[in-house]
């Protein structure tokens, strides 16, 4: 028994705790299914040294089958990911199912969904407004995107804005209408989406490592939000792809994968279907999140492609990595397995992101900072004050009173769990409802002079932070970049004290 607590004890102070859900889909050696392995090295390879760009996992299937994957440290498969806007297609799916239910119809208008948030005066073309308006992003309405972090009656407050254009004509992608269909399925079925679709399709496809944000209205916020596996991705990926089967159950119909598939509006470069975007490669579609969060489904080559990851580019050449290089080496038959495949095993396990540069001790500033404590100004993270120990692990303690210690690893990666929320790159009221913790931070450090650089990773978020502590004397300069704001740079002008 004492063994036993002293396993879990570890497991959850360094956030190895294992999750349910991984390992569940078949495996394959990629040539079995006319996959050459020296295409996956290539694409992985590619894609972990492009440049602004941090890889958090990636899943290649085949045929029904995972032929290649990879999660650099201090990723992990086990950890979950939001997703930001590619919730939105897992929201088209919760209507489909609720269409095919004949709970509503494309035609469906949305006022007649909420009376009681109806502005005094309704416009004709707020009257007019469909279900297939807001599946397409077509509702007329200019997109508001601090609406969600200015207050609480979201359906309301998108009720009264003025309908600019007529609805179903002019497309203007908003998270906020997304948010509106996530509503409408949830006073319709009179379930959160995440509980209608745990009960339609999740507890078919063994998926329960999944959360969703929640608004103050108590609703998911559809648009953005969603926690997942990405195991679980590819396993949604899989039900798309086979239009809507799972292990030879039909979950939801061949004709609303079909319709959210396909070309409904004129929006991006190649056109929007209902909450998904069609790709440069033809009959190629996706989930697309930002800072790169991608399902992408190739009927034509039976793939499926899962990325998690937090970038700096528009997605584009990560798209057209695979587009251009990997899919046209793909055969429609076995290929005969060589010394590649050992070597692609080999670099999967072997992908590390970028450690804190520098060195790895400064005996005379650690002696320095022996006892004392940093006290920091008021900031978004909710730091009052760090210390370090001599092993410099990062004691924090913050304004509410709580505190933890983050690990932190020279030449290498060291996770624990943090207290409270990771740094989110949207400020949502109440963003934090609807998300169960604990949430992990993996951390490495490197000294170069008088400054300390730590690395810190939300390994079961997205984000992460970069931070510079400057000594000079008793005054402490903390520079901090993070992974979402490009170029950005905060400066916060510390104390070292007694602690």
């Amino acid at each position: 028994m004492k063994k036993v607590f002293s396993i879990l004890l570890l497991s959850i102070l360094f956030g190895t705790v294992a999750y349910a859900q991984t390992n569940e889909l078949p495996r394959s050696v990629p040539e079995e299914q006319g996959v050459p392995s020296k295409a996956l090295i290539a694409l992985f390879d590619s894609l972990h040294a492009m440049p602004q760009t941090d890889i958090h996992s990636m899943i290649v299937m085949r045929h029904g089958k995972v032929v290649g994957e990879f999660y650099p440290a201090p990723f992990a498969a086990e950890y979950q990911h939001t997703q930001y806007s590619s919730s939105k297609t897992l929201v088209s799916m919760a209507v489909g199912l609720a269409i095919d239910e004949n709970r509503l119809r494309l035609t469906d208008r949305v006022a007649t969904f909420f009376p009681e948030y109806l502005p005094d005066t309704v416009s004709a073309r707020l009257a007019s407004m469909t279900l297939r308006d807001l599946l397409t992003m077509q509702s007329g309405i200019k997109p508001d995107w601090g609406m969600r972090s200015k207050g609480v009656e979201w359906i309301r407050t998108f009720l009264g804005k003025p309908v600019e254009n007529k609805p179903g004509e002019v497309f203007a992608y908003d998270s906020m209408v997304t948010y509106m269909l996530s509503a409408i399925v949830q006073r319709v079925t009179g379930k959160k989406v995440l509980d209608y679709l745990k009960e339609k399709l999740f507890n078919f496809m063994n998926i329960s490592v999944v959360n969703w944000e929640e608004s103050p209205e108590g609703v998911n916020t559809g648009g953005w939000g969603l926690h997942i596996q990405s195991e679980s991705l590819a396993k949604i990926g899989q039900l798309w792809l086979d239009g809507g089967v799972w292990n030879g159950k039909q979950l939801i119909s061949r004709k609303w994968i079909a319709q959210m598939s396909t070309k409904q509006a004129n929006g991006g470069d190649f056109g929007y279907g209902f909450q998904t975007w069609m790709c440069a490669y033809p009959g190629a579609v996706r989930a697309d999140g930002a800072l790169g969060q991608y399902v992408i489904v190739v009927p034509e080559k039976d793939v499926v492609i899962v990325l998690t990851e937090a970038s700096f580019t528009n997605g584009k050449p990560q798209r057209n990595l695979i587009w251009n290089k990997f899919l046209p080496s793909l055969s429609d038959k076995p290929l005969p397995v060589g010394e590649d495949y050992a070597r692609l095993q080999q670099k999967q396990a072997a992908y590390q992101l970028p450690v804190a540069e520098g060195r790895a001790g400064n005996k005379a500033m650690m002696k320095r900072l022996s006892g004392k404590k940093i006290v920091i100004p008021e900031n978004k993270y909710g730091w009052k004050e760090v210390s370090f120990t001599e092993s410099l692990q990062m004691h924090i303690v913050k304004t509410d009173g709580t505190s933890y210690t983050q690990p932190l690893g020279y030449g290498k990666w060291l996770t624990g769990t943090i207290a409270g929320y990771p740094p989110y790159s949207i400020n949502p009221i109440g963003w934090e409802k609807g998300l169960d913790g604990p949430f992990y931070a993996s951390g490495s450090y490197g000294w170069k002079k008088n400054t300390l650089n730590v690395m810190i990773h939300y390994v079961n978020w997205v984000t992460s932070l970069n931070l510079q502590w400057q000594f000079d004397g008793d005054k402490v300069v903390l520079l901090v970049s993070n992974n979402y704001a490009k170029n950005k740079v905060e400066k916060f002008e510390c104390k070292l004290c007694a602690e």
